[in-house]
């Protein structure tokens, strides 16, 4: 199965909330899906994902935006986020990491399709840094949303399903209302999983 998106390559990218699981672990890795202390993997059905970035200016129009700091994490198959607490994964990292933007303003990713938990559509948290720890830097964070079709086709299979069907879609997520039909992730079916590419325009 492959779903569409209305992301575009030049458009600025609607900024969306940080939440509360955003932990700076300085995780320099494309494979994101393992705990680096045990090496072990999160299950799941495999994602490979593409981002291509560009700073956007009404002066010079759409450039790449190279040597980027570009994190991302997200929760577990089962609705769980790595190194927090009250979630009982303190010291763990999975699912955590960041790449910079190559020539092209490109970084990959590869991981688990995530889980679900309470309250929230199925989604990814990215933040985008062009001087981290530095006022004077840029920073963008956003969340990247899927095709719910497609999620009920994941969430089916072991070991999504044990958790059981999810309590909100994307209809009904406070935070995707606020731009996240521009940050739904196209994907295409590719060795077992699925694999697709994000276009993100940050304004400068």
């Amino acid at each position: 199965m492959a779903t569409s998106s209305t992301n575009a390559l030049c458009t600025v990218t609607p900024a969306l909330t940080e939440g509360p699981y955003f932990v700076d672990e300085g995780l320099n890795r494309s494979d994101i899906r393992s705990d680096p202390s045990t090496g072990v993997a999160k299950a799941g059905v495999p994602l490979t994902m593409r981002m291509q970035l560009s700073q956007v200016s009404t002066l010079v129009g759409c450039t790449p935006l190279v040597g980027a700091l570009v994190d991302m994490w997200h929760c577990d198959a089962l609705g769980v986020y790595s190194d927090i607490a009250a979630q009982s994964s303190r010291g763990q990292r999975f699912l955590r990491g960041y790449q910079i933007s190559d020539a092209n303003g490109e970084v990959r990713f590869t991981t688990v399709y995530p889980g679900w938990y309470q309250g929230r559509a199925v989604h990814i948290h990215f933040k985008v840094r062009t001087n981290p720890g530095s006022s004077s830097g840029l920073e963008f964070t956003s969340q990247l949303f899927f095709d719910e079709a497609l999620t009920d086709i994941v969430h089916a299979q072991s070991p999504y399903a044990t958790k059981g069907r999810r309590d909100t879609l994307t209809t009904r997520d406070g935070i995707y209302s606020g731009g996240g039909s521009q940050l739904l992730l196209p994907l295409a079916a590719s060795e077992g999983g699925y694999d697709g590419t994000m276009y993100v325009g940050v304004r400068v």
